[in-house]
């Protein structure tokens, strides 16, 4: 049994009477240097080696056998080692005392409702993850990052450093360029921001023109139906728009872009980065030959339709239950939509979408090519 027991910067001063009995009673304690030198004792200390996650299991390996409890910053199980440590031993192994979260300080001490705050966790992370989290009103706690690289992707939004919260060197300013490395953000957004709803402007992407339309990108996503955690494969990914869009709808979701041109990948990469979703992982290469890849809940097939083997390849990954999204706009790539839905069933959609221009004085529609939709659910076949 490993106990971890949350810490504050308040250190020893500010734990439970429980949370002092379990690290008294320990002969090894684990944590941080900083956090090693807040509690007394005679135990054996171990300081955390750089990096921690692969070194972790070898460290519980060698202190199998004897009482270790593992210090935490705040709560264990609010973006802490508590939780990983649960998922390497399981929860019956781990018992944890906790300790109010930086974030829970940190909505005392700006009288914020913690219900509805979001939080995102910037720790070895890249700073674009908090795009999406960027709406007028809304207010942010960061945990990690740069200050300064916040306020460059936040633009117009207040930021209010609160730094070594609950202890004696407590602050809370305006000052980033002098943020104490323990430190919680908070950010208060300005205006701007894109919806979550799938169907962004054509512009808020990078692209030669390979890009699936907003109307029709909407109804494409709306069919794929995201759900927390499932995993997307999008098929000649062009811009990666479906791919984007599918990653903005919940943080879990995860995509992984197929596309086979170097120029167009670099580009799917940088779309990416931009509208806040930096792990859409981008394969480099053909299909059906680049899809020897993880089991997908859903998959989209926007280029290279007529390829022999993709279609078979995409269908037979698919996991049971797994929706499948194919868009047609040549005669050529609509007969293989057709055959296939003479197969496995589903549902054919045409989509005729035709936007304003200006004719003279006067105001006309464009019309765009149409598209083909065919959609199927693995247990419909």
């Amino acid at each position: 049994m490993v106990t971890v027991v949350g810490i504050g910067a308040d250190g020893w001063d500010g734990l439970s009477p429980a949370a002092r009995e379990e690290i008294s009673a320990a002969e090894v304690v684990m944590g941080s240097a900083r956090q090693l030198d807040l509690v007394p004792g005679a135990f054996d200390r171990v300081a955390w080696p750089a990096p921690l996650l692969p070194a972790l299991p070898g460290l519980l390996d060698a202190h199998a056998g004897r009482r270790v409890c593992v210090l935490a910053s705040g709560d264990p199980m609010f973006h802490g080692i508590g939780t990983t440590l649960v998922r390497l031993l399981g929860a019956d192994a781990v018992r944890v005392v906790p300790h109010p979260s930086s974030v829970s300080l940190a909505c005392a001490r700006l009288g914020w409702a913690l219900d509805a705050v979001d939080v995102v966790s910037l720790v070895g992370k890249p700073v674009s993850l908090l795009v999406p989290f960027l709406h007028p009103g809304r207010r942010v706690l960061v945990l990690g990052g740069s200050p300064p690289e916040v306020a460059a992707v936040a633009g117009d939004a207040r930021l209010t450093v609160l730094e070594q919260l609950g202890g004696p060197g407590e602050r809370v300013h305006h000052d980033l360029a002098a943020a104490d490395p323990l430190h919680v953000l908070a950010v208060e957004c300005g205006p701007g921001g894109y919806s979550l709803v799938p169907g962004l402007p054509d512009d808020a992407y990078e692209h030669d023109g390979q890009l699936t339309k907003r109307e029709v990108r909407a109804v494409s996503l709306a069919l794929l139906g995201p759900r927390p955690g499932e995993l997307l494969w999008d098929v000649g990914a062009g811009s990666g728009s479906i791919a984007v869009e599918w990653c903005r709808t919940h943080p879990s979701c995860r995509a992984i872009a197929v596309e086979r041109s170097p120029e167009r990948a670099a580009r799917i990469t940088r779309n990416a980065q931009a509208l806040g979703v930096p792990a859409v992982r981008v394969v480099e290469g053909a299909s059906p030959q680049a899809l020897d890849l993880p089991t997908p809940d859903a998959v989209f097939i926007g280029g290279g339709l007529t390829a022999p083997g993709v279609v078979e390849r995409c269908w037979d990954a698919l996991r049971p239950g797994g929706r499948l999204v194919a868009n047609a706009v040549t005669v050529e790539s609509e007969a293989v939509l057709a055959r296939w839905h003479g197969e496995l069933g589903g549902s054919l959609t045409r989509l005729s979408v035709s936007r304003d221009t200006r004719v003279g004085g006067f105001t006309g529609w464009r019309p765009h090519m149409p598209v083909t939709t065919w959609a199927v659910t693995k247990e419909n076949a």
